[in-house]
């Protein structure tokens, strides 16, 4: 005998997938946290240098002899002029040997600092890096005063030790001597910073690769030359290219000295030179052609710098 089966409830349909929302949310939630960063990059850092750009290509011209000063668009002339400078190219050549002379001091002293504290020969470690950090969290404004305290003939208790043992002290504020002056804020201020990376680095090499070269029979200055100094020198590498790009920023040092300093013009540093054009002259538009300028050899110098360093496994 044939029994009929009971009729099949209606299975409830199932909603439709929710995958691809979920998928644009995941997509989408990167994007919002990006956001913040995003705007304060576009408002501080793409506009800026889109006005600057946009400035360069003006100059002020005057109709008749009382008439309006209006702006003219005048293309790249401003640019011919800035390459034809002979003070652009006196500045410039100042930046390159401020770096020269900055560079080398700093990161030779703050590799050989993170060596040092990265060994068993510092005692009161914390302490020694915290001394040798604390000026960096000195503002750049206020190192720079402090300093010209300590240069200035009239205040200075420099000057004044040299004339305790009657030795005649260099004129800090003038002469070439200025340029050394201000290698010396630097360094002070930019040490402290320099020898952090160095030391992060530092700490990053497993400890097994210091008793492997112990037990080999290297002692400490071995370790440090050998085996730590080669694993660090990207961290080095970065270092250096960081400073490379803050050295052609020159402007703080000769900017406040200025007033104490009959050596330091109103076009000592390409930076210098373009506040003077635009707050002082009101030549906004060669302002922007000196900075823009002054950006490409920057980008240049660094643009050199990386495949330098890649080529020689540095960076």
């Amino acid at each position: 005998m044939t029994t009929l089966a009971p009729p099949r409830a209606d299975r409830p349909t199932r909603p439709p997938t929710t995958a691809p929302r979920r998928r644009r949310r995941r997509s989408v939630a990167p994007l919002l946290f990006l956001l913040p960063f995003a705007l304060c990059f576009t408002a501080f850092f793409l506009v800026p240098i889109g006005v600057a750009v946009w400035q360069s290509l003006f100059q002020p011209r005057r109709s008749g002899l009382l008439g309006k000063t209006t702006e003219v668009f005048v293309g790249v002339t401003n640019y011919l002029d800035v390459f034809a400078d002979p003070k652009f190219h006196e500045g410039l050549l100042r930046v390159v040997a401020y770096a020269v002379l900055t560079i080398p001091l700093i990161m030779v002293t703050a590799t050989v600092v993170a060596l040092l504290l990265d060994s068993a020969l510092v005692r009161a470690r914390k302490l020694f890096r915290l001394l040798v950090f604390l000026p960096y969290a000195v503002p750049a404004v206020i190192a720079t005063l402090l300093w010209g305290f300590f240069y200035q003939p009239q205040f200075s208790p420099i000057v004044r030790t040299f004339d305790a043992f009657d030795w005649a002290g260099p004129d800090f504020l003038n002469g070439t001597a200025v340029l050394l002056s201000m290698t010396n804020i630097a360094a002070w201020e930019w040490i402290g910073y320099n020898m952090i990376i160095v030391l992060a680095a530092l700490q990053a090499i497993p400890t097994s690769v210091h008793e492997a070269a112990k037990l080999d029979g290297c002692g400490e200055l071995a370790i440090a030359v050998r085996v730590k100094l080669p694993m660090v020198l990207p961290a080095i590498g970065l270092s250096l290219l960081f400073s490379l790009i803050g050295a052609f920023q020159f402007f703080n040092e000769p900017a406040i000295l200025k007033p104490l300093s009959a050596t330091i013009t109103s076009y000592y540093t390409p930076n210098v030179y373009a506040y003077q054009k635009a707050f002082a002259e009101g030549q906004s538009g060669y302002a922007g052609a000196i900075a823009v300028t002054l950006a490409l050899v920057t980008f240049l110098f660094s643009l050199y710098f990386l495949r330098l360093g890649r080529r020689r496994g540095v960076i």
